[in-house]
């Protein structure tokens, strides 16, 4: 972004670490260069575990710069050219996480001129344009950062002390016990699942229905027995059916919704067994390629000034023309269900830019075209069906038969159904059948059966439905309207959903088999050893994150905040501390890093790495760029670069140094050497 940013800023003369021109100087970060210090950096006693050091509550939380040798030359370009700035434009990712890293940088390089705030819902020339044509003074986004402020700390003060806590008291000896405030309660639901399942004891019903000109006809009649439902059966075979009532009706079905980030990583899921990891990786992917929107949203509405740009985008999706042309030869529709201001705040659902997507590979393309055509879909008609209903009756005994037809297909055209895939919609509908002519009074003979019902358990989650329970803090809820509603209480955010469900494979408190998520042993006894619902309960932790909400609106304190949960940390201590039960969990495998990597783990927080050997590097692609550290070593034709020079990374080791024909693995070395 920073290169796309200079280049439309004029700044073209390339420094190191930043780009110069124009009476601008633009330079970047590349994920977090600071973090909240950790416990010895507070207080010696601190640095070591002890339960009589609990609880640790910093009278005022600091932070620093992550120990890091390509960090730490960033961050000096970025604090020399601050020092000489007249002002600073703001230009970090338009969400929490962008907000909370680059307030960060900027206060520990004592910023002290004005700063304003570029906030752009996609990157293409234009949107950046429109950005630099309307900043914003950065105090308007205060509230903004001082949720994404109260979410580390809140993290930090659970975390570090309930980690320290039950690792003491309930661990075996080397053994952490790895605590956070989102990932404890998503493992809870996991392991309550594996209980559910584990315990469900099957129950047979028995139902009566018959079978009238074709049509099956079901009763209101249930027994737990087959012998009374098999002795009303042969009593209704000496009657005849009457048809009592025959009610037809049409029904609507509205397009599905645009997609937020859930939602998008749930289909994807459900169509291709994607991990949420791997979705968001993707979807990232493409905003930085510029074809689609800001991704991390939690909205499937648009605001109501992107009606009048829906057009111009449609008409640019020139790979879809033929779907795009019956709406374009119209006005288009304006429905509530798609352009909503009182359910958009920062950003809007995900949808195309109309920029080209011939840059995309592999599965960004099938992204792509499932983004595309869900917001092409989102102005078609809604689909039409004829919904009819039979009442008939057998004696005393009623029956029913509903059967529906679809009359006008509307924007179903766009998912033409194929051999075993599964609706676009994601819900078969078993009455979708249509019901022969039938006239009230009529009667017949039928054939009564008994039809045997099973209960079964509940599935284990995938991690699409393991992502709906955490949106929903829990709860199984299907109405579209509802779940909107409950947003506000889940846990977690959409951005950080899928890296807490990685945390937990990487912890191995849970593992996949095949698309199902279940909970290892070390799993379930971690859940088994936590007494306190604070930290467990899905719905106590969805009322956090609900606070979160509220400070990001400027509805609660974030020092009210931090002080609830200082006092919630400080009960938990001493309930845990009078325990007498003597209760351990034993001893289990841990994930690689646990003993003293994990030491400090903050919960919620990535892992320190472990020490592990050192792979062969046989690829350029392993080559780790020193710089940036997030891309990696291409040949150019003077030099090697790093493959985030898009980004803004200017790292180059020239063949001067290294030669054009040298072996991955000097090129490795000479990296590692010219870092020294």
């Amino acid at each position: 972004m920073a290169a796309d940013i200079a280049r439309l800023l004029g700044a073209d003369t390339r420094r190191q670490g930043y780009y110069e021109g124009a009476g601008y100087c633009v330079t970047w970060t590349y994920g977090h260069l600071c973090t909240l210090k950790e416990p010895h950096d507070y207080c010696e006693r601190w640095k070591h575990w002890g339960l009589g050091a609990l609880p640790m509550l910093p009278e005022r939380f600091g932070i620093k710069l992550i120990d890091d040798d390509g960090i730490r030359r960033q961050f000096k370009v970025i604090e020399t050219l601050a020092a000489s700035a007249d002002e600073i434009i703001n230009c970090g990712d338009a969400g929490q996480e962008g907000e909370l890293i680059q307030r960060w940088v900027m206060q520990k390089a004592s910023v002290q001129c004005p700063v304003r705030r570029l906030w752009i819902s996609s990157m293409t020339d234009q949107a950046i344009r429109e950005g630099f044509a309307s900043l914003e003074p950065q105090k308007k986004y205060d509230n903004l950062y001082l949720a994404g402020l109260s979410r580390a700390i809140g993290d930090w003060i659970l975390g570090m002390n309930a980690t320290r806590l039950y690792t003491m008291k309930y661990g075996a000896r080397g053994q952490v016990l790895s605590i956070g405030r989102v990932q404890t309660p998503t493992l809870a639901m996991i392991v309550r699942r594996h209980f559910e399942i584990e315990n469900f004891v099957p129950k047979d019903t028995f139902e009566v229905h018959t079978v009238y000109r074709g049509v099956d006809f079901a009763s209101a009649a249930r027994f737990d027995t087959p012998e009374p439902a098999e002795e009303l059966c042969s009593r209704l075979a000496q009657e005849q059916l009457r048809v009592d009532n025959v009610t037809a009706k049409q029904v609507r079905e509205a397009p599905p919704r645009l997609f937020d980030l859930t939602s998008l990583q749930v289909e994807c899921n459900r169509r291709w067994g994607w991990t949420a990891d791997d979705s968001l990786k993707l979807i990232q992917s493409l905003y930085e390629k510029k074809v689609t929107t800001y991704p991390r949203v939690d909205t499937t509405y648009l605001p109501d000034d992107v009606y009048t740009k829906v057009p111009d985008i449609l008409r640019r999706m020139t790979p879809y023309a033929d779907k795009t042309a019956p709406l374009l030869a119209s006005r288009l529709p304006k429905s509530k269900k798609v352009f909503d201001n009182s359910k958009v705040t920062d950003h809007h659902a995900i949808i195309p830019t109309g920029e080209a997507p011939d840059r995309l590979i592999g599965d960004e393309k099938l992204m792509y075209h499932l983004i595309a055509t869900r917001f092409i879909a989102a102005f078609y008609p809604d689909c039409l069906a004829r919904q009819t209903t039979v009442d008939a009756s057998v004696a005393d005994t009623a029956f029913k038969a509903t059967g529906k037809v679809i009359t006008d297909p509307g924007w179903r055209v766009l998912y033409p159904a194929k051999k075993g895939e599964q609706p676009a919609d994601d819900k078969a509908d078993e009455n979708m059948s249509e019901l022969p002519p039938m006239t009230v009074g009529e009667c017949g003979p039928h054939e009564p059966k008994v039809v045997k019902k099973t209960s079964t358990a509940p599935k284990p989650y995938t991690e699409g439905t393991l992502l709906r329970a955490m949106e929903t803090a829990g709860r199984t809820i299907d109405d579209e309207e509802l779940r909107e509603a409950m947003k506000e209480n889940g846990i977690g955010r959409p951005s950080t959903r899928a890296a807490i469900i990685e945390t937990l494979f990487k912890r191995r408190y849970i593992e996949r088999r095949r698309k199902s998520i279940v909970a290892t042993q070390a799993g379930i006894d971690l859940i088994g050893i936590i007494n306190e619902e604070l930290i467990k309960s899905p719905r106590l932790t969805g009322l956090w994150e609900n606070k979160l909400r509220r400070i990001e609106r400027g509805d609660f304190q974030a020092a009210t905040f931090v002080a609830e949960l200082k006092e919630m940390i400080t009960g938990i201590v001493r309930d845990v501390l009078s325990d007498n039960s003597q209760r351990r969990i034993a001893a289990v495998p841990q994930a690689p890093a646990a003993a003293k990597g994990a030491k400090d783990a903050r919960g919620d927080a990535a892992d320190k790495p472990a020490r592990k050997r050192a792979k062969p590097v046989r690829k350029l692609e392993q080559v780790i760029c020193p710089v940036c550290g997030k891309g990696h070593l291409i040949k150019g034709r003077a030099a090697y670069g790093c493959s985030e020079y898009a980004s803004g990374c200017g790292y180059r080791l020239p063949f001067t140094e290294c030669p054009a024909d040298a072996t991955p693995a000097a090129v490795a070395k000479a990296v590692k050497k010219s870092q020294k």
